[in-house]
């Protein structure tokens, strides 16, 4: 058991019951495959140089964090989270508390420098990988960092962590929260346990009901609805208007815009090959654009390849920073750069949305309808089924199978009203969802005042 150098609160509930025997095979586990874990990092490092630096920080040596203490503690494992995060951070920050951004991958931190570099500068906010889920690894990071408390992101669980802190009596939110059908039955398999994790949280805030349903099915008690975080994440104007001078020099060549965002293995040569029809068939002149955005970034040059392999003219956007892009001149526009996607989604009339269309579970769309983009999704959409449920219903968004997507994009682009009205209603979709910072801010206020209270 961890035992903090400064009270956090109760020790170990009469709830919270880490189960024995499972954590000890957990454990081992993680001794046992920590080698392989060292080569998968040696691995992706090869192509990826992140992976092999700070990697002090993810075996729990944070002697630095000594000198950040009682600072909230928030875990978002990768890019997505570390955005979806954004207005709750901002929040805090403006309250003049300090922050710990903890993560998993180089993405999410340079996600995170990039978002925060004002508070970094400032010694507001302190960045760092979470230490792997070996007990004495977690011991050291939690008896270093000290936080006030703990926001996870989304679907982190990490056991050790979970219980750890449950122990302890440093409070543990998991915050954002959503949980898939197939996440949901994978828990079941560990029976108790699983029930037991979950409900070691201090509180679960659900984004939505079905969530939230998942959560309780699992026999968690502590889990109640406050919203999706990313309908408030705030857009740069600037990239807004970078989009909107992409937009201008569009209008001018008369070509309107596919967008291919956040597109994944696989998903590249099943949307250039739909693509190929839209040309055959539709009668648009001129002919439309393609973008393609991937959404990781060392995938950047394989996407070109299969761009070129299709046949099609290209221009990436690393090579156009400090010039024009050549849109009258070009078949489609790779977006190899990071952190640019509203300019993408300001620019586009249209936007098929990556990792629906293979078995990804889909990704975040909700900064499309925010600019008034229509978006297309396809038949994998589990990471976000009721927002996407939601955007279906109001007629923001349409779901297809990939052999309808050529057809879809004709109809979409060819009559102007339908595609109008559901840029509308995109806007009205986004505007609709906002104001989950506000309640999940005042949730975690109102828990922790009631547990201070409790102790004293």
């Amino acid at each position: 058991m961890i035992v903090s150098q400064q009270p956090l609160g109760e020790k170990t509930s009469a709830r919270v019951r880490r189960p024995f025997f499972l954590f000890l095979f957990y454990q081992l586990g993680w001794h046992l495959l920590l080698p392989l874990v060292g080569l998968r990092l040696w691995w992706r490092g090869r192509k990826e140089h992140g992976y092999w630096q700070h990697l002090d920080e993810r075996i729990g040596l944070t002697g630095q964090l000594s000198e950040f203490r009682q600072a909230i503690w928030i875990h978002a494992v990768s890019v997505g989270e570390t955005r979806a995060a954004e207005p709750l951070i901002q929040a805090y920050l403006a309250r003049g508390e300090k922050i710990l951004l903890t993560c998993m991958t180089p993405n999410g931190r340079r996600a995170g420098q990039a978002l925060y570099a004002l508070a970094i500068a400032s010694g507001q906010l302190r960045q760092y990988y979470l230490p792997y889920d070996i007990c004495w690894a977690v011991a050291q990071f939690l008896k270093q960092a000290q936080p006030k408390f703990g926001l996870f992101i989304e679907t982190e669980a990490w056991p050790t962590y979970v219980f750890s802190c449950a122990e302890m009596g440093l409070p543990l939110f998991l915050i954002n929260a959503r949980l898939s059908d197939r996440s949901a039955r994978r828990i079941k398999y560990f029976g108790r346990a699983g029930e037991e994790l979950f409900q070691a949280f201090t509180r679960i805030l659900a984004q939505t009901a079905l969530d939230a349903e998942r959560y309780r099915a699992l026999g968690v008690q502590n889990c109640t609805v406050f919203g999706n975080l990313k309908f408030d994440v705030p857009i740069k104007p600037e990239l807004l208007q970078l989009g909107a001078s992409w937009q201008v020099n569009l209008r001018a060549s008369g070509r309107l815009v596919v967008c291919a965002a956040s597109t994944r293995m696989g998903e590249e040569e099943l949307i250039l090959a739909a693509w190929q029809q839209v040309l055959k068939t539709a009668r648009i002149q001129p002919q439309p654009l393609l973008f393609i955005v991937p959404r990781h970034p060392e995938r950047f040059d394989k996407a070109a390849k299969a761009i070129l392999a299709s046949g099609f003219s290209l221009s990436r956007r690393s090579e156009a920073v400090e010039q024009p892009i050549p849109f009258d001149k070009i078949d489609v526009f790779l977006g190899d750069s990071m952190g640019e996607m509203p300019a993408y989604y300001r620019a586009a009339d249209l936007v098929v949305m990556g990792g629906s269309f293979l078995p990804f579970g889909g990704q975040n769309f909700i900064e499309a309808c925010a600019v008034g983009c229509p978006v297309i999704v396809g038949e994998h959409t589990f990471n976000f089924q009721q927002a996407t449920l939601d955007a279906i219903t109001s007629g923001a968004a349409a779901r297809i199978s990939p052999a309808q997507l050529s057809h879809i994009l004709v109809e979409l682009l060819s009559v102007t009203e339908q595609r109008t009205a559901m840029a509308l209603a995109a806007k009205n979709f986004a505007n609709l969802h906002r104001g989950a910072t506000t309640k999940i801010l005042n949730a975690i206020d109102e828990q922790l005042k009631l547990k201070s209270t409790n102790l004293n």
